[in-house]
């Protein structure tokens, strides 16, 4: 049961842009442990089992209890709400400068940053102009969607997997963040439509979940190919890791003002900047209190 509720923690955190679920797998207690369960699944797959299902139930309860309402809320009030996911962007830079400080700084770690800064949002800049609410693909209705799919499950949990990175964000960078979740959000009315006897509204429904198909086999995909390469990574050169994650962070949190914030930003620029403010402060402490538990690492 205890797995169940971090797993639905981690769930939740996976449908805001900006939290990572990777941190919160961190925070909880449970990312080395879920390393260990992927990468070495064959060699016990009944104990690995006991962790990875209800995690995974957990997160699926998290997501499934969440994507309704995080999307409303960006459509609604754009400004407040993508002010709040920068502030929890900005939360984790304490971790990361924790993680960095652990070797003694060299000449070019720096460029480590500046790399993950020019991929994610060389990236961003491809989708130039999309917010994180478009809904790019509606529907699967060709091989196209299918492998867009794929990559956006691929991309997104593979990046996911380093600590700090929000696989919202990464799915923000590729224009998928609205799909994604609108297909999530489909179940519910796909589910209702069944119980109702309304065969054709679920088939409606049904053609916006199927994209889930396909992003989940990508994102088993990527993470089976990222995880054994992230813990051999993680366990010789985490400093040198979390410098990239360093400019990973950075190009986020200019993704986020520019897609979200100023996009929506109105005339009456004063109010706005107040409200965007006190939201991000907001999203710093939010995240500066989840991370508490891993303080000490």
């Amino acid at each position: 049961m205890r797995n169940l509720i971090k797993g639905a923690f981690i769930g939740i955190a996976l449908v805001i842009p900006g939290l990572s679920g990777s941190i919160f797998a961190v925070v909880v207690g449970l990312y080395d442990r879920l390393l260990e369960a992927v990468n070495h699944f064959t060699e016990a797959p009944r104990r690995h089992l006991r962790l990875l299902v209800p995690v995974g139930l957990g997160a699926a309860i998290g997501i499934l209890a969440s994507t309704k309402a995080i999307l409303a809320l960006t459509a609604a009030w754009p400004v407040a709400a993508y002010a709040f996911f920068t502030g929890l962007v900005l939360g984790i830079v304490p971790f990361v400068w924790r993680k960095m400080r652990q070797v003694p700084p060299r000449p070019w770690y720096p460029l480590l940053s500046v790399a993950g800064f020019a991929v994610i949002y060389g990236l961003a800049r491809l989708g130039e102009g999309q917010a994180g609410t478009l809904i790019a693909i509606p529907r699967l209705t060709s091989a196209g969607d299918f492998f867009t799919m794929l990559w956006a499950g691929a991309f997104s949990v593979a990046l996911m997997a380093i600590p700090g990175i929000s696989g919202s964000i990464m799915l923000m960078v590729i224009d998928q963040y609205g799909t994604v979740y609108n297909a999530v959000g489909q179940l519910g009315t796909a589910a209702r439509a069944a119980l109702a006897g309304d065969w054709a509204a679920a088939a409606a429904a049904g053609q916006s979940v199927a994209l889930l198909l396909p992003f989940m086999i990508g994102a088993a995909l990527g993470l089976l190919a990222v995880a054994r390469v992230m813990a051999w990574l993680l366990a010789r050169f985490e400093a040198q890791v979390y410098y990239a994650v360093a400019g990973i962070v950075a190009a986020a949190v200019v993704i986020l003002v520019r897609t979200g914030i100023a996009s929506a930003w109105p005339a009456s620029w004063l109010g706005a900047l107040a409200v965007a403010l006190v939201f991000a402060v907001l999203g710093v402490l939010a995240t500066l209190f989840l991370d508490r538990p891993d303080a000490t690492d």
